[in-house]
């Protein structure tokens, strides 16, 4: 009789064992969430209607992007290349990468992610550090890649020397179904009624 309890108490913790064994298997199996990375697509499911869409290399553009959501309350996305600017390819001083694409008027850099509900905005503030007295041309992928006709466009920029009028011609001539509003120069420096001044001097 003791020989058969101690085989049934033997199986039955064997059977305990295997239960909690199976438990902790489904537990590391459960999924997490990725954390937000700016070059996955942008899907907010709010009625938002604005959009700060902007390219930094040294990140004085995304502080002045900033500014600019801060004061709009618009959705932020950031224009990432899917490869990468070097120093080197910021040398102006040689025949750096930045230098081939500005000359050649076909490049068209690749950009990581992108934006999956564009429709949903009506307003597009475009940010971009100024090359070679225009756009860069990953400004030029990113105009490519959507239907922008009947959005208004905001242009803004960084620059150390060079204005933002012949900037904002090139996006003219790239968007010519768009509106396409009077540009910002701004810098870290510029304040939020700065900011509210460019916008109410373009609202008709």
């Amino acid at each position: 009789m003791k020989k058969v309890l101690s085989i049934i108490l033997s199986i039955a913790m064997l059977f305990i064992l295997g239960a909690c064994g199976n438990t902790e298997v489904n537990k590391t199996a459960v999924p997490t969430e990725r954390p937000f990375a700016t070059t996955e697509p942008v899907n907010n499911t709010e009625s938002g209607k604005a959009l700060v869409a902007y390219f930094s290399c040294t990140g004085n553009t995304k502080g002045l992007a900033q500014k600019i959501a801060d004061v709009t309350g618009a959705d932020m996305y950031e224009i990432v290349p899917e490869v990468p600017y070097t120093k080197a390819d910021l040398n102006y001083n040689s025949d750096c990468r930045a230098n081939q694409e500005q000359n050649d008027d076909s490049a068209r850099p690749a950009i990581a992610g992108g934006i999956e509900n564009i429709d949903d905005y009506d307003t597009i503030y475009l940010g971009y550090p100024i090359w070679w007295g225009t756009i860069p041309k990953i400004i030029n992928t990113f105009i490519d890649s959507y239907d922008l006709s009947g959005k208004t466009i905001m242009p803004f920029c960084t620059s150390g020397s060079s204005g933002i009028s012949t900037s904002v011609s090139a996006i003219r001539n790239a968007c010519p179904n768009a509106d396409i509003k009077d540009g910002m120069r701004g810098t870290s420096s510029t304040t939020s009624a700065e900011i509210e001044e460019w916008i109410s001097s373009n609202t008709n």
